[in-house]
C-alpha cells in the first residue's frame, strides 16, 4: 500500500513556478500509475498530469501541457509536478494519488490519495 505525502505548495505570482513533490514509499515497486489532480471549493477535481511507473510515458491535462512536467525519481521515492508559467486559474489544492491496477488507470481512477497542497497563484 502506498501513502502519497504531497509537498512544496504556496503562493507565487502569475508567472511563476512551483515544484510540488510527491513522496510515495515504494509506489515504484507497488504502483502502475501516479496522478496529480487538483481541486478548487465547488468544483469538481480535475485531473492534471498522469505517469505510467514502468514506461516513464506521462500525460497532461490540455489546460496545462506545455507548462507543467510530471517526473518522478524513484531512488528517492518521490515524483515531481514542475510548474512553469503559472496562472490564477491554477489556484487550487493539488492532490498525488497512485494506483496499482492498470484497468483502473486506464480510466483515471485512482486508490490511494494525499492530503493535498495548496498553490495559490496571484495576478
Amino acid at each position: 500500500q502506498v501513502q502519497p505525502v504531497e509537498s512544496g505548495g504556496g503562493s507565487v505570482q502569475a508567472g511563476g513556478s512551483l515544484r510540488l513533490s510527491c513522496a510515495a514509499s515504494g509506489y515504484s515497486d507497488s504502483t502502475y500509475c501516479m496522478g496529480w489532480f487538483r481541486q478548487v471549493p465547488g468544483k469538481e477535481r480535475e485531473g492534471v498530469a498522469q505517469l505510467y511507473v514502468n514506461s516513464g510515458n506521462t500525460y497532461y491535462a490540455d489546460s496545462v501541457k506545455g507548462r507543467f512536467t510530471f517526473s518522478q525519481d524513484s531512488a528517492k521515492n518521490t515524483l515531481y509536478l514542475e510548474m512553469n508559467s503559472l496562472k490564477p486559474e491554477d489556484t487550487a489544492m493539488y492532490y498525488c494519488a497512485a494506483e496499482a491496477a492498470p484497468f483502473r488507470c486506464n480510466k483515471h481512477q485512482y486508490t490511494y490519495w494525499g492530503q493535498g497542497t495548496q498553490v495559490t497563484v496571484s495576478s
